[in-house]
């Protein structure tokens, strides 16, 4: 059995306006009547509504089994084709949503490895009694391998400055650690979405056609009206083998 996941989706509206809005909550149904076949959960996380009823963006997470295994490839520029609900002639308009899909790091408790840690004792330099004045009770750990230092001098005991300084190591690096993780989902994000354009597209939403084409493996299907339902197994089947494949 596939373990339980959790991937936060960012749909935001591209090129197009008030039709590209409205596409991306058609977006956000496709993808969440997905979840409902599948008995996945979902929570919103940020949502800009236009007056029309679209969306500008909207960012939800959604946890289930494989929700990264079966998803991982719906990020980049989806480009639809069809006749907007705001278009008074008649005329088919070309319009974008950009699709962000970024996995859910578990924080971890973090773990500090005495050989990757340096210990310096010193005298304290601040009040605190002859005691402690005298006694290098004070305490400097350096993380090598990221450079971050603490330090602790307020304990009168070695042993307590020591305890102290461990316990901030711990939070730094945990913050360091986050920090790492935003950076990482930052640069995910631009390489999925990049600048939002009708030439960047990975799939090409055709209704006047009937048809939903990928062009990153060049496969059409001609059921749109059901896919925009939420019946996605088939298209994310054959994504994700044939992606995968060409690695």
């Amino acid at each position: 059995m596939s373990e339980r996941e959790i991937v936060t989706i960012e749909i935001r509206a591209g090129t197009g306006g008030e039709e590209a809005a409205l596409f991306a909550a058609d977006l956000f149904r496709m993808y969440t009547a997905f979840a409902a076949s599948r008995s996945w959960s979902y929570t919103i996380k940020e949502a800009g509504r236009t007056e029309l009823g679209g969306y500008k963006t909207v960012a939800f997470e959604m946890a289930g089994e494989s929700t990264w295994r079966l998803l991982r490839y719906e990020g980049g520029v989806h480009r639809v084709q069809r006749i907007p609900k705001t278009e008074k002639g008649g005329r088919i308009h070309t319009s974008t949503v950009t699709v962000a899909v970024l996995p859910k790091k578990v924080v971890e408790e973090v773990t500090v490895n005495p050989s990757d840690i340096t210990i310096e004792f010193t005298r304290s330099s601040g009040p605190g009694g002859q005691n402690v004045n005298k006694r290098e009770t004070a305490v400097r750990i350096t993380h090598n391998p990221t450079g971050v230092v603490v330090e602790s001098q307020e304990g009168r005991t070695q042993q307590a400055n020591r305890t102290q300084a461990m316990q901030i190591l711990g939070e730094r690096l945990r913050e360091h650690s986050r920090l790492a993780r935003s950076a990482e989902e930052q640069s995910s994000r631009r390489e999925q979405v990049g600048t939002a354009e009708r030439a960047e597209k990975i799939r090409t939403y055709n209704f006047p056609q009937n048809r939903l084409t990928d062009h990153r493996i060049g496969k059409s299907w001609h059921n749109l009206d059901m896919i925009m339902e939420g019946r996605l197994d088939k298209v994310l089947k054959q994504v994700s083998e044939k992606l995968d494949g060409s690695k």
